[in-house]
């Protein structure tokens, strides 16, 4: 077991009793066998740990039983019975049964704490990082799982309920966690239940995966069903939204713009009036006052007094890569942002929030769209980035196995004749970065989009080191003839 956690254990009938029962087929030699821990890398398998075999489109987890066997593994779940001396649970499909027979060999901590999960595709981080500053507010112990914290966004089954024992091993009381598309198609958060779902809106995105913004909606939508939400907390602004609410089987809440008024917001803040409170956020974006709404609404539905959820909005940090300001205002005359919006919704709010800021001067950004992903909408980000800025450079983000020219060929494509004179091509980018940093003036703003609190870029089969905030921290210091401003990596 990972440092700090309490071991505990589980017996192969009790794992079999954990398997929903429309997926049980068999249990083979239900020894009294004590589990203490469950995965599906058979390489991280130890003595007393169960193996899933889950089948994939380049392994199959079967094949690997044998080598698990070897190392230790007391018990397999399999979707076929193998001919290897082991207690084996066959299940009609491995993935859908390795949430709750984890969940069970770790004593179901999920029940422990005060689960918030939050879906959508924009949003999540920002919103997870408000709740957690105002939990934290509200004396209680939080963790937040995501973006920030790891690989994948929501981290595997067996990963999941590993994490989640580990934090009631050490006191934690609340946790709040990012729950991605994926996450729910592969059913990662099986076997955990939130107290509180969230759902912050829903934009072209992971269509690679989901084939159909329909399919992808149904992902997404399938957070708020009894079996893994109690209550809902829904942004009626948004059209997938409201339709969230039409097939939602739990109580639903809704929020929306018009709950927020006499709305401020400038680079690195903004604030509102709501429920006849005062809220401010150390944190610049109109966008973000949809992600302060929605975390308001969840603490109001776990019973935080308003005041102290205000005091903990007001202390919150910026979050990484989300419309941070690299720039200082003593030494530069425009502002530079980095945001990790990637679609072309994203973008757009971003772009906007950015022109509300211009002072009636100039919008640059800069960005460039994923190898190996949705190739579609690379148009859209075009079209979006051309329409919404004065001046675009589009650049490669993480071209991965692609051709970065063809990349940025691709976006190109969605600019319309009107725009194209405005528009700069750079696969380099940091020296796309550059081009946008030496053609601002006072009073414009600089946008950065993409990759956000990523620090490394992807090209090939090379990662190398990149990160957005420390390349512009660097250039802005070469063109003031200063070092570096704080922050710089």
């Amino acid at each position: 077991m990972s440092s700090g956690v309490i071991a505990m254990t589980a017996s192969v009938p009790e794992l079999a009793r954990a398997v929903p029962p429309h997926l049980l087929i068999d249990v083979i030699d239900a020894s009294r066998a004590e589990l203490i821990d469950l995965t599906h890398d058979s390489r991280q398998v130890r003595p007393g740990w169960a193996f899933a075999c889950v089948p994939g489109d380049q392994f199959d987890g079967h094949d690997f039983a044998g080598e698990a066997v070897g190392l230790g593994a007391g018990l397999l779940l399999v979707e076929r019975g193998l001919p290897i001396d082991v207690p084996q649970i066959v299940v009609s499909d491995v993935r859908q049964a390795i949430g709750p027979v984890a969940a069970a060999v770790h004593g179901y901590p999920a029940g422990r704490l005060r689960m918030i999960g939050i879906t959508g595709t924009n949003g999540k981080t920002t919103t997870t990082h408000l709740l957690g500053s105002i939990l934290l507010a509200a004396g209680v112990e939080q963790r937040q799982l995501g973006t920030l914290s790891g690989a994948r966004t929501t981290p595997e089954a067996p990963d999941l309920q590993r994490r989640l024992a580990e934090f009631v091993s050490c006191g934690v009381e609340a946790v709040v966690m990012e729950v991605s598309s994926h996450a729910l198609s592969l059913h990662r958060v099986a076997g955990t239940r939130f107290d509180v779902g969230v759902f912050t809106n829903l934009g072209r995105d992971h269509l690679d995966l989901h084939e159909s913004m329909e399919s992808y909606f149904r992902a997404k939508a399938s957070l708020f069903s009894p079996e893994l939400t109690d209550v809902g907390i829904v942004n009626l602004d948004d059209p997938y939204g409201r339709l969230v609410i039409d097939v939602a089987a739990v109580e639903m809440t809704g929020f929306g713009r018009d709950d927020a008024l006499d709305v401020v917001v400038g680079v690195d803040h903004h604030s509102f009036t709501w429920l006849g409170h005062r809220v401010f956020v150390p944190i610049g974006g109109h966008f973000n006052v949809m992600n302060t709404l929605a975390a308001l609404t969840v603490s109001r539905a776990l019973g935080i007094d308003i005041d102290v959820a205000v005091g903990g909005l007001a202390e919150c940090p910026p979050v990484p890569g989300r419309f941070e300001v690299v720039s200082d205002p003593d030494l530069h005359e425009f502002s530079v942002v980095v945001d990790y919006a990637h679609t072309p919704e994203g973008l757009g709010e971003l772009l906007t929030s950015a022109r509300a800021l211009a002072d009636r001067m100039r919008v640059i950004v800069v960005f460039g769209c994923g190898g190996g992903r949705d190739v579609d909408k690379r148009p859209l980000m075009g079209a979006v980035a051309a329409e919404k800025a004065d001046m675009a450079v589009i650049t490669s983000d993480n071209p991965r196995d692609e051709d970065p020219a063809a990349i940025v060929a691709a976006a190109a494509e969605g600019i319309d004749a009107r725009y194209r004179e405005s528009v700069l091509i750079e696969t380099d980018r940091e020296a796309a970065i550059a081009l946008a940093l030496e053609a601002a003036g006072p009073g414009d703003v600089v946008v950065i989009a993409g990759k956000g609190h990523e620090t490394t870029q992807t090209i090939g089969d090379q990662v190398r080191p990149f990160d957005d905030r420390a390349v512009a921290r660097r250039l802005l210091a070469e063109l003031t003839g200063r070092a570096p401003i704080e922050g710089s990596k």
